[in-house]
């Protein structure tokens, strides 16, 4: 009987073998995950109005084995997060977007900071930054449109370029006492950078020439200070600053379709993409849903001010208000509204996999069951 066990045992023993060796969930220190997700997307790329990176940080150290991915951080999902183990929220959405006065148990905002804080899970936002990148948002909401090329309806510019301010600003000046004069003014002026001088030689003299970078506000007390000689005012230069623009990154998307397609056939397959039973449609002053389109013009979320005036055929976003799509109608535009959150979610699961990629697979990136666009059809 004991010899009949031996084979048993060994075999126990192999398996408790191959689970010791069985490679384990890296960790990530979280200052260095929150900077590889910056460099997935510059926060720098998100709307001025925005609040985009990390909201809520527990203290340090702090280390992340499970990324939990969510369009909308209500309580309902974080508790599906905290079942989970994350150890990191990235909401799409940022659940702090106003100022908080104070962290209570009275409204439910408040309440996922303390959970939050209470269990040491992060929460970051990439919200608008997600929105510009060529891998974004937009784009994959472009896909539901079929084979189309693509580019942004608002250009995003060079977060940084070698040069500070909007404009620059050039003049000569010839007496070395009008020069540290007019020097010593200008140093008192707030935003003015990179304020040079060297000599140079006009109409036969030594002078100064004078170069300097301004802001918007600050160009006009430089204006002002140098029309007090007029002279010196009508050969100054100003040149606007203008930083590059990035390709293929920027809000909102133009898309021309590679072949015409019916309004019909295309409100299908924008449902199929978005995984959606039912959308809403106003067709376009003149329009059937046997009209051509040719080129559309999207928008994942609420794409009112993104779109206004775009030269499209269809207007393709989660929400407009009912004045700005009786506009659109006017002008012949048909519009297609699907939800706010229904033109964004389905992101996810594309961003899970280039995360992984990004990350290289350090982590465990999950994305929410519970998540879902508050609003249904009934």
């Amino acid at each position: 009987m004991l010899l009949s066990r031996v084979p048993l045992i060994h075999q126990h023993l192999q398996c408790l073998q191959s689970l010791l060796v069985l490679p384990s969930r890296c960790f990530m220190d979280l200052k260095a995950l929150v900077s590889s997700l910056n460099d997935f997307a510059s926060l720098s790329l998100a709307e001025s109005w925005d609040n985009v990176g990390l909201l809520v940080e527990p203290s340090p150290p702090h280390t992340v084995s499970t990324l939990f991915l969510t369009n909308d951080l209500t309580e309902e999902v974080m508790e599906e997060a905290l079942q989970r183990k994350a150890d990191l929220i990235l909401s799409y959405h940022p659940p702090i977007f106003h100022a908080l006065k104070r962290i209570t148990w009275k409204t439910w905002k408040e309440r996922l900071v303390i959970r939050a804080l209470e269990h040491r899970v992060g929460i970051y936002s990439p919200h608008t930054s997600y929105d510009a990148i060529p891998q974004g948002v937009n784009n994959w909401l472009a896909k539901g449109l079929g084979a189309c090329t693509t580019v942004p309806l608002h250009p995003s510019t060079a977060p940084s370029s070698p040069t500070e301010g909007t404009h620059r600003v050039e003049f000569t000046v010839g007496h070395t006492e009008d020069v540290e004069t007019l020097l010593s003014s200008m140093q008192g002026i707030p935003e003015i950078s990179s304020l040079t001088t060297h000599s140079a030689r006009a109409e036969g003299e030594e002078q100064t020439r004078v170069s300097l970078n301004c802001t918007q506000k600050a160009l006009l007390e430089v204006v002002a200070l140098l029309s007090r000689d007029s002279l010196l005012y009508h050969k100054t230069e100003i040149m606007l600053l203008q930083k590059p623009l990035l390709p293929h990154t920027g809000m909102g998307r133009l898309c021309t379709l590679s072949e015409p397609i019916s309004l019909l056939a295309l409100t299908e397959q924008i449902k199929r993409h978005l995984r959606l039973p039912h959308i809403r449609l106003a067709l376009g002053m003149g329009k059937t849903l046997e009209s051509q389109v040719k080129v559309a013009a999207l928008c994942a979320g609420s794409g009112s001010s993104v779109l206004q005036g775009a030269e499209a055929d269809l207007y393709l976003t989660g929400e407009m208000s009912h004045h700005e799509v009786l506009d659109a109608v006017a002008n012949g535009r048909s519009v297609i509204l699907c939800e706010h959150s229904n033109t964004e979610r389905g992101f996810l699961s594309e961003l899970r996999d280039m995360l992984a990629t990004h990350l290289e697979n350090k982590i465990n990136i999950i994305v929410s069951e519970k998540d879902r666009d508050p609003l249904q059809v009934i």
